[in-house]
């Protein structure tokens, strides 16, 4: 069998250059970044597409804070700085992609960045190992389930002529999705005050030494704060085993004065028998 050696001689510098390259985009030097202008006097807002999970400001020369979860604030905590000098270069670490800027100082306070939204072009694919499900994914998902026809007919609780029912359970990776709806039989409207998620004794009131565990769900769906007559939500929590003598609470209460509350109790046996999500399953009529 002959070889072309010009063939290989060929391939073999192509596949040196394309690692050379690999190389050359997988170090950054702050002159090769993103930059962005801050003063003293000015906030300057940055916004992600998807919720932050870590945020790192290389030097104490700049104040940060997240005040909600897909927002960071910066500013420069003083003054004295000239024209032009590196402050800080502050890294945003997302649930998929990475993100960093060089933060520039400027004298010009109208030259001072005051709202950055993260472009696509500045966001570096990231796996984060923290997160088994993004947040876009969960959305996705929980609109599905919420779309979906019911399959629970026997789980429900009845309270201040309101019926609460469960209509779904569905297994996703890590997680359940819980889907359940309320009915309003009177013409009050029901302002929704909070929905929480516990694990309860099931004989809380016989109990001498009950626990109840409030759970932080991982998405509530739908942020609607009424109703009047109808209401669906999915709620998303960590997967998690308890014992039989142990319930799932979902409770919504009303703001005052009125303050009706109505709670639905999910059995153990009910999360046994989650569906797993598939589209067969919630074509199904």
């Amino acid at each position: 069998m002959k070889v072309n050696k010009k063939g290989v001689v060929a391939a073999f510098f192509i596949a040196t250059g394309m690692l050379v390259a690999y190389d050359a985009q997988a170090q950054r030097t702050y002159e090769e970044m993103e930059r962005l202008t801050v003063n003293e006097q000015v906030t300057t807002v940055i916004t992600a597409s998807e919720p932050i999970r870590m945020v790192d400001i290389s030097t104490d020369k700049v104040a940060g804070d997240q005040p909600i979860e897909n927002i960071i604030r910066l500013k420069p905590k003083e003054t004295g700085h000239e024209d032009g000098e590196v402050l800080a270069v502050v890294t945003i670490v997302t649930e998929r992609y990475r993100t960093q800027y060089a933060l520039i100082y400027t004298t010009r306070m109208k030259e001072a960045v005051t709202d950055k939204e993260i472009l696509l072009h500045e966001r570096d694919a990231y796996n984060n190992p923290a997160v088994s499900m993004s947040t876009a994914e969960m959305v996705r998902f929980a609109r599905r389930v919420w779309s979906s026809p019911a399959k629970f007919r026997n789980v429900a609780t009845k309270a201040h002529r309101m019926v609460m029912r469960l209509n779904n359970i569905y297994a996703v990776g890590d997680y359940f999705f819980i889907d359940f709806s309320i009915e309003n039989k009177t013409n009050i409207r029901f302002d929704i005050d909070e929905i929480r998620v516990k694990l309860a004794d099931k004989k809380l009131a016989k109990a001498t030494n009950a626990q109840t565990i409030e759970l932080t769900p991982a998405l509530v769906l739908e942020h609607g704060k009424m109703f009047r007559h109808g209401y669906r939500n999915v709620i998303v929590v960590k997967k998690m085993t308890f014992p039989n003598d142990k319930l799932l609470t979902i409770e919504m209460t009303e703001r005052q004065i009125s303050g009706r509350n109505i709670s639905l109790n999910i059995d153990y046996e009910d999360v046994l028998s989650a569906d797993s999500f598939n589209t067969t399953l919630l074509e199904e009529e």
